[in-house]
């Protein structure tokens, strides 16, 4: 029995530890490969507070390595949007102009009563007063009710990020990439200089690499 609550208890601060080293704050922050790696944790944990006959070197080494292979795998998610994109995901537009966009609903399968739900969190009675709502990689429903009088609000989308063109972002405002390129090459700036660029009030404003 003592053996069990040491275990326990050294596990819960190694485990406590790792996280920190990850950097991970909250449940509803983690993206596909970070509960991945928290649910192997948890079994492993587990595991080794049952069988008192294993050393816990069995344990702490594997959570050790995904602990390293979790900080790659960060770094890697920084450097490259495409495997970032890949395995985190990219947010879905569920509501556009007080619509519904039935299509990005079915296809992240989140359900009406989800969708309802969450907007009676914020104190909306129906879809009709939300101007746009994107469901983030991670799950959370991001809410932009209508202003009073339902006056437009502007959006700021991206269209470059780390030099990457958003195509959906251009069609969405009606442009394309030559527009963009033309936009660019008007105020003397490559796309190979640009970091981030969005696009607000008509108007391109540009973070360039360092």
């Amino acid at each position: 029995m003592l053996n069990t609550v040491l275990r326990t208890i050294f596990f819960y601060f190694f485990v406590a530890i790792a996280y920190r080293i990850m950097g991970k704050r909250e449940v509803g922050q983690l993206g596909i490969i970070d509960l991945i790696v928290s649910i192997l944790i948890a079994e492993l944990v587990a595991i080794s507070i049952e069988n008192l006959d294993r050393s816990i070197l069995y344990t702490v080494l594997p959570v050790g390595v995904l602990v390293i292979i979790e900080l790659i795998l960060g770094f890697i998610s920084v450097k490259s949007r495409t495997f970032n994109r890949l395995f985190g995901g990219k947010p879905s537009i569920i509501i556009n102009d007080g619509k519904l966009v039935y299509k990005n609903l079915v296809l992240q399968r989140y359900t009406l009563d989800d969708l309802l739900l969450e907007l009676r969190k914020k104190s909306i009675s129906s879809i009709e007063e939300v101007e746009y709502a994107f469901l983030e990689p991670n799950g959370v429903l991001s809410i932009f009710p209508y202003k009073p009088f339902k006056v437009k609000q502007v959006l700021p989308l991206p269209i470059i990020v780390e030099g990457v063109i958003q195509k959906d972002n251009l069609k969405y405002i009606n442009k394309n990439k030559e527009w963009l390129l033309k936009t660019l090459d008007h105020n003397n700036i490559n796309l190979d200089q640009v970091f981030y660029c969005i696009y607000k009030k008509s108007h391109l404003y540009v973070i360039r690499k360092n």
